[in-house]
């Protein structure tokens, strides 16, 4: 018998019951996610994020899905990081489009205590200042540079676990899962929300998907935000070759999620552009309220729908954009 979860939020699940969860029939697992949805949040509501990447390519790491490491031979142009004032024009473009929150991406293993940094610090305080959510992801943290950004007004931080820990050596070799889990702890530390999910169709096996949910939903304090990405198949890296995420995996992840997460976000992420409004409706139904949007040319390093495409199709699915939160989570 699956413990009641519309109650309280949990931090103790055992695998047995997330696996018992995630292997429910798709469409009595898709109407317990419903109803949980309806519990916690407004299901009319749809948070729109727009992602910048305001340092491009050249990343050491050996990430086997992404373009931007430095070691693979792929589209990606290389590109230093962005001026200041470039990146605040595109905050305000991005939130006169209905974004409520702006994520700055940089393709660094870990932040260097440096001139860059400091020019990240002021895009911070730039954003913040349009009224926006602030959402960065720049790599391993430590403790003092979690604090520099939280005192700058970042609001969310994503690190993403990318699978399971027992999984993850196949993927990356250029850091530990332990690496992950300690930014993610120094985020929390310095007061930071935490904005950290995972990626399918790596390889991985319906064990590893649990067990990254496992640890997402037994951390002391959930993340605000879980983004579940389907993977983007980028020419010349290892993962090229993957086969295309069925998107009833997806609901399944993003259902699961949901249920054991229930007061967090669940980001419809990486791997919309392959995705029909239906497909997309069917994840929203299942608990997704969150989805990055953006132009397709400049704002994203793998293709994404565009600002016009989804606000129609938020139109159509009766859905609408979500107003920024006064306090955060």
């Amino acid at each position: 018998m699956i413990t009641d979860t519309t109650k309280a939020l949990r931090n103790d699940w055992t695998k047995a019951e997330i696996e018992e969860i995630y292997h429910l029939p798709l469409m009595e697992l898709i109407y317990k996610a419903a109803t949980i949805h309806r519990e916690w949040h407004d299901p009319s509501e749809v948070q729109i994020s727009t992602l910048l990447s305001i340092k491009t390519g050249g990343c050491p790491e050996d990430c086997s899905y992404c373009g931007q490491a430095a070691r693979y031979h792929t589209n990606i142009k290389v590109q230093a990081l962005l001026p200041t004032e470039t990146v605040i024009a595109h905050a305000q473009k991005a939130k006169n489009s209905g974004s409520s929150r702006f994520c700055m991406a940089a393709a660094w293993r870990e932040v260097r205590n440096n001139r860059d940094f400091d020019r990240v610090i002021d895009m911070v305080k730039g954003v913040n200042e349009l009224g926006l959510e602030v959402c960065c992801t720049l790599g391993m943290l430590t403790e003092d540079q979690a604090v520099r950004l939280q005192e700058a007004g970042l609001y969310a931080y994503n690190h993403n676990l990318d699978t399971s820990e027992q999984y993850y050596e196949e993927i990356i070799s250029t850091r530990t899962f332990d690496n992950r889990i300690n930014t993610i702890n120094n985020v929390r530390k310095a007061g930071i929300t935490v904005c950290s999910g995972g990626i399918i169709g790596l390889g991985e096996t319906h064990r590893d998907r649990i067990s990254m949910l496992l640890t997402l939903a037994t951390m002391p304090k959930h993340p605000e935000s879980v983004p579940i990405n389907a993977l983007a198949r980028v020419e010349g890296t290892p993962l090229e070759n993957n086969e295309k995420v069925d998107t009833w995996e997806m609901v399944r992840m993003i259902a699961t999620a949901r249920i054991v997460m229930p007061s967090s976000m669940v980001r419809l992420s990486a791997g919309r552009i392959e995705m029909s409004e239906i497909e997309q409706a069917w994840c929203f139904i299942a608990g997704a309220n969150s989805i990055f949007t953006g132009e397709r040319e400049t704002l994203l390093v793998t293709p994404n729908p565009g600002v016009s495409e989804d606000m129609q199709m938020l139109e159509t699915l009766g859905l609408k954009p979500m107003m920024k939160k006064e306090t955060c989570c």
